[in-house]
C-alpha cells in the first residue's frame, strides 16, 4: 500500500469488504438512508466565514439559500498559539451563551449541524494525547448544549519511530475513549479522512477497532481518493462506516469527480451534509457560496436521475 507498511491492498481490501458486510448486519450508519438519498448542502466556516459572527452567519448564509452549518472552532497552532472565531461557539462559552447560541440558530433557517474542532488524534505524549480526549469530550458537551449534532475530529501525523498500525490503533483508542459520551448525548463523531493517515483504506482499519455506532468516517474530497484505485473502488472502504457528514471545495475544480462521488453516495443512500471549503480570497464570498451551492443541487439533481 503507499501509505502504510500494512498488508497488500486486495487483502485488505477483501478485509474491508467481509468488514462492511458485518457492519451492515449490525445496522447501517445513520448516514445511509432507508429510502432514497439525501444529499444535503452546507457552509464549513473555516475560511469563507471565518470573521463572520452569528448574525452575520444566518444572513449570509440565508442570503444564499443555504441551510446548514458547520462551526469551525479554536484553531490550535504548532507555536503553542491559537485563534478564535467571532461566532463565540467554544468551550469557554457559559450556560446561557449556549442556551442563546442554539436559540438563534433554531428560530433561523440555518441549521447549526457540525462544530469542526482542531483536535487530532494521537499523540506521542500520553499527556497531549489525554488532554486532546478530554478536549474532545468537552466539544461533544459543547455541541450537544448548542443543538448541534457532530463534531469533527482530525488523525495526526504518523507516531515517529513507530510502525503504522500504532498509530491507526491509538486513534481508534482515542476514538473509544470519546464515543460512550457521544453515545450517551446522542452526538455522533466524524473522523476525517485528513492529512498522511487519512487514506481511507487507513480509515477502515481503524473503524475495525472502533466499538461504537456513533463514530464515523468524514470524506474529504482529497484527490487520492478518486485515483489508484479509482473513487468507486476505495468507497468500499468506508461505505458502511461513512459520517452523515463531508467536506466539498471548490466545485467547479476538475481534479476532483465530484458528479462521480455524488453518483456513488446516492446509490448508496448516502443521508447527510456537504459542508463547503474554500477560501476567504473572494471579493463577493455570498455570491461564491450561493454559486456552489447551485452547482451542488445540479449535480445532485443529475445524480437522481440517473439512480
Amino acid at each position: 500500500m503507499s501509505e502504510t507498511n500494512l498488508s497488500s491492498r486486495r487483502e485488505f481490501l477483501s478485509g474491508a469488504w467481509k468488514a462492511a458486510g458485518a457492519a451492515a448486519a449490525l445496522g447501517a450508519l445513520p448516514s445511509l438512508a432507508a429510502g432514497p438519498a439525501r444529499l444535503r448542502f452546507g457552509l464549513a466556516t473555516y475560511e469563507l466565514g471565518k470573521d463572520w459572527d452569528i448574525p452575520a452567519i444566518i444572513k449570509n448564509l440565508t442570503t444564499a439559500k443555504v441551510h446548514a452549518v458547520e462551526l469551525k472552532t479554536l484553531i490550535k497552532y504548532a507555536n503553542g498559539t491559537t485563534a478564535r472565531y467571532p461566532h463565540g461557539v467554544e468551550l469557554e462559552l457559559d450556560a446561557k451563551g449556549r442556551a442563546e447560541a442554539k436559540k438563534r440558530f433554531e428560530d433561523s433557517p440555518v441549521e447549526l449541524v457540525s462544530l469542526a474542532t482542531s483536535e487530532h488524534f494521537p499523540w506521542a505524549d500520553p499527556e497531549k494525547q489525554k488532554a486532546a480526549v478530554e478536549w474532545s469530550k468537552g466539544y461533544l458537551k459543547l455541541s450537544h448544549d448548542v443543538g448541534s449534532k457532530f463534531i469533527r475530529v482530525l488523525p495526526n501525523d504518523w507516531l515517529p519511530d513507530a510502525p503504522h498500525e500504532q498509530t491507526l490503533d491509538q486513534i481508534a483508542d482515542c476514538l473509544n475513549q470519546c464515543g460512550g459520551l457521544a453515545q450517551d448525548l446522542g452526538q455522533q463523531i466524524a473522523l476525517e479522512a485528513h492529512s498522511a493517515p487519512g487514506a481511507l483504506e487507513n480509515m477502515r482499519y481503524v473503524m475495525d477497532r472502533v466499538k461504537y455506532r456513533c463514530i464515523g468516517i468524514r470524506l474529504n474530497s482529497e484527490p487520492r481518493n478518486a485515483v489508484n484505485p479509482g473513487f468507486e473502488e476505495q468507497f468500499q472502504y468506508v461505505k458502511n462506516v461513512l459520517s452523515p457528514t463531508m467536506h466539498v471545495h471548490d466545485l467547479k475544480d476538475p481534479k476532483y469527480p465530484y458528479q462521480l462521488v455524488v453518483d456513488t453516495l446516492t446509490k448508496a443512500g448516502w443521508n447527510g451534509w456537504a459542508f463547503l471549503e474554500v477560501g476567504a480570497n473572494y471579493p463577493d464570498r455570498v455570491a461564491v457560496l450561493a454559486e456552489n451551492r447551485a452547482i451542488w443541487e445540479q449535480i445532485v439533481a443529475n445524480a437522481a436521475a440517473r439512480a
